[in-house]
């Protein structure tokens, strides 16, 4: 045994490991290696093993039907370029790769290996193809690639076909610039193909049939990777459309997106390629069928308006189609707009007039996104078009104006961008809610309460209720749109208020005047007295006062026993003899007419008594109006 050692030419290390690896299996026959040991690189040269001097390079068993497990040891080989251990039942856990840094090509798959290491992937900076394909690898958890591949720069074709890897596609998988083949069908991998993809030089890319959630999001990259030849997504969860960007790439040959989520027309630079495989089963692609140039094509269970090649929509249908791409494909639409005719009672939203005519648009709240489409145009029938409190974006296409039929259109609650179109009929224009429109332009009407489904949209399947309605404008023919009329209403807006004050001051001026004069009248106005000289004969000996009310026109009498004396300023004397005295003094003296002061009651008014300030008693008649 000694003299064995002594005299082999493999390298102590490696035949370590090798015999490790003999001891494991369950069935080592089946190598026909030396029983007894032996020298791997002496001579004869064991079968399967390829050496490089004493050094063990490469282990090729592939298909041998090898049962057991590997050697955790097995990165010793250093020098190990070349593993081909694929189409066995070789099990348990992989050992660490780490550290060969030699290694070029390593097959593992077809096996029954159960788990990873993390450290597995680290340092192998020669890799050029790794397959680890079909094993059960962290069945419960998944696992996922670590960064420690990217390492590998001269890495060319990488397979992990059903090893559960999970979670994203990692992003430096794109930035590997010898990639050339990318196989991870049915795994567990979900979210988008990541943008890093771009331009990525992928000849070949198989992402189908993910368990779970499955990828999605767009495929708009994968235009960008002129170098494909085959493109496998089936079986996700891929939505938008087939980019037209397809067209570039030349060398495609096989292209399968079925059962996914994938939406709108075909675009013809696609019907136009000679591909050798076009699946487009299960999704929901719209319009007409093209005539493609595949050998070998299947678009079943899609929603097509026609089932034959080359057949067209009607063009009613094809005006809907393209407002629905403008929107972004709202699911509930895309669920419900199939077959060649809008008035089936089947598309969601739309009404037709008794000609079989579309009349009304009504899609409030749907979500809708993006930006109308010039198409509506073409629906020469439509009479109201509700498109409130969606997420709408961009102008208002010009064409709608030759809508002769359109009374209503209702935008509120949008991001509609000015400026709006110039229409040529009377048209009742929403556009409460629009940020980046006037809220109320000049010479908008407050639109009615909407709360209610008109009477010709659909009820069964189409909301009935509205927003409030509180800023429309009415066009009349030829009139400007408010976004036109913008600096006429900011000058409106500053000189309403001014002319309202103006206003107010000169009706406030007149009006103060007034005031002042009837409260002038009622507390200051004065009221003629006439005083007439005592009469001796009179058995009250009392003078007879006159007064001439100037305020409501009415006629007082005061008796006055002895002599008066009124203060100046209050009273004068007249030619006739006569006193003159203000209805102030009256006031004060009988306080202000107070019913305590009354003596008596006659058909011509009430007297009241007072006494003036030299002491002499008064009484005056106040007499009723218009007695003289």
């Amino acid at each position: 045994a000694f003299a064995s050692l002594v005299f082999t030419v493999t390298d102590p290390n490696d035949l370590s490991v090798i015999n490790e690896f003999r001891k494991g299996l369950e069935n080592p026959e089946v190598l026909k290696w030396p029983e007894n040991g032996g020298d791997p690189c002496g001579s004869p040269v064991w079968p399967h093993i390829v050496c490089s001097g004493s050094r063990i390079q490469q282990i090729q068993v592939m298909g041998l039907g090898l049962k057991g497990p590997l050697p955790q040891n097995l990165n010793k080989l250093s020098r190990l370029t070349h593993l081909g251990l694929q189409k066995n039942q070789f099990s348990g856990k992989l050992p660490s790769f780490s550290g060969l840094s030699e290694l070029s090509f390593a097959y593992l798959d077809f096996n029954q290996f159960d788990t990873i290491p993390l450290d597995f992937f680290d340092g192998l900076v020669n890799l050029q193809v790794l397959a680890l394909d079909e094993n059960p690898l962290n069945a419960t958890s998944g696992w996922s690639l670590p960064n420690g591949l990217q390492d590998s720069a001269q890495l060319i074709n990488l397979t992990m076909i059903n090893c559960n890897l999970a979670g994203p596609l990692p992003e430096f998988l794109g930035t590997m610039s010898s990639l050339e083949v990318l196989l991870l069908s049915t795994n567990r991998l979900s979210g988008p193909i990541p943008g890093t993809f771009k331009d990525a030089v992928l000849k070949m890319l198989w992402l189908n049939d993910q368990s779970g959630d499955g990828m999605s999001g767009s495929i708009d990259v994968v235009a960008t990777m002129v170098s494909l030849t085959h493109i496998w997504l089936h079986g996700n969860q891929f939505s938008g459309k087939i980019p037209v960007e397809i067209g570039n790439l030349t060398n495609l040959k096989d292209f399968s997106v079925n059962t996914n989520n994938l939406v709108g027309l075909i675009p013809e630079s696609l019907a136009n390629m000679p591909l050798d495989n076009l699946d487009l089963n299960n999704n929901h692609f719209m319009g007409p069928v093209p005539k493609f140039k595949a050998t070998n094509v299947s678009f079943m269970s899609n929603s097509f308006c026609q089932t034959k090649q080359g057949a067209v929509c009607a063009p009613e249908v094809m005006a809907l189609l393209e407002f629905l791409d403008g929107v972004n494909y709202p699911s509930r639409l895309v669920e419900s707009w199939s077959g060649n005719n809008p008035c089936d009672g089947r598309w969601w939203g739309i009404s037709c007039d008794d000609n079989q005519k579309v009349s009304v648009i009504n899609l409030p709240k749907s979500n809708l996104s993006g930006t109308l489409s010039p198409s509506i145009a073409n629906l020469k029938s439509v009479t109201r078009i509700y498109l409130e409190s969606n997420n709408l974006s961009g102008f208002v296409p010009s064409s709608w104006t030759s809508l002769k039929s359109l009374s209503i259109l209702d935008l509120s609650n949008n991001n509609i961008s000015p400026p709006l179109p110039k229409f040529t009929t009377p048209l009742k224009l929403v556009l409460n809610g629009n940020p980046k429109l006037t809220s109320n332009p000049p010479g908008a009407n407050p639109s009615p309460n909407n709360s209610t489904t008109p009477a010709d949209s659909p009820t069964s399947s189409v909301p009935s209720s509205r927003p409030n309605s509180s800023s429309s404008v009415i066009f009349k023919p030829g009139e400007q749109s408010p976004e036109k009329k913008d600096s006429k209403s900011k000058i409106a807006i500053v000189m309403v208020p001014i002319a309202g004050f103006l206003l107010l001051v000169f009706l406030a001026i007149p009006l103060y005047i007034y005031v002042c004069k009837k409260s002038k009248d009622k507390h200051q106005a004065p009221t003629a007295l006439v005083v007439h000289p005592r009469d001796l004969s009179d058995s009250d000996n009392v003078v007879k006062i006159a007064i001439a009310n100037q305020t409501n026109g009415s006629l007082s009498t005061v008796n006055a026993s002895g002599s008066a004396s009124i203060h100046s300023g209050e009273s004068h004397m007249i030619e006739a003899g006569n006193l003159l005295i203000s209805v102030q003094v009256l006031r004060n003296v009988t306080k202000n007419f107070s019913p305590e002061n009354e003596l008596g009651r006659g058909g011509f008014g009430v007297v009241y008594k007072g006494e003036l300030d030299d002491g002499t008693q008064i009484a005056v008649k106040r007499m009723e109006a218009g007695i003289v």
